[in-house]
């Protein structure tokens, strides 16, 4: 099961890094497209067009920022030791599936096994920390039973 959370680790680290990647090409590209749009007479067009660049750069630094914090708090769970309670960077198996509380990034597939990437932070991950092995949350009318923790 070690193997397997470091696999997990793995698979999420690549995710957040690409997304990294991607914010930082698409933050570059606006900022290119920004600098080339030379004033027009156009005048009101001009005016509009740059705004919406400026948001699109903005939103791009927000995605950039936001993917970058997610890698350091991943990276911050490399080393998180096996505990009977339910933290961060916990790989939970319960009868509903596998969970690994780190970063949002949904369903993640490693050889041989699928588990759920969540973060702390969501509704699912709240119910689950400070849980131990043979208690049970509910979310969604669906009861989850903590097999075991990691």
């Amino acid at each position: 099961m070690e193997a397997l959370k470091a696999a997990l680790y793995e698979a999420c680290l690549r995710f957040i890094e690409a997304r990294i990647d991607t914010a930082e090409t698409a933050l570059a590209q606006a900022q290119e497209a920004s600098n080339d749009d030379t004033k027009s007479s156009a005048g009101d067009k001009f005016e509009t067009t740059r705004e919406m660049m400026q948001q699109d750069i903005f939103r791009n630094k927000k995605l950039l920022a936001d993917a970058q914090q997610n890698l350091a708090l991943l990276k911050s769970l490399a080393e998180v030791p096996v505990s009977e309670v339910v933290k961060n960077g916990s790989l939970v198996e319960t009868n509903q599936g596998l969970f690994y509380l780190s970063i949002s990034a949904g369903q993640v597939n490693v050889p041989g096994t699928t588990a759920f990437a969540i973060s702390a932070a969501s509704p699912v991950g709240q119910l689950m920390l400070g849980k131990r092995v043979g208690e049970v949350f509910t979310f969604n009318q669906k009861a989850y039973t903590v097999l075991r923790v990691l």
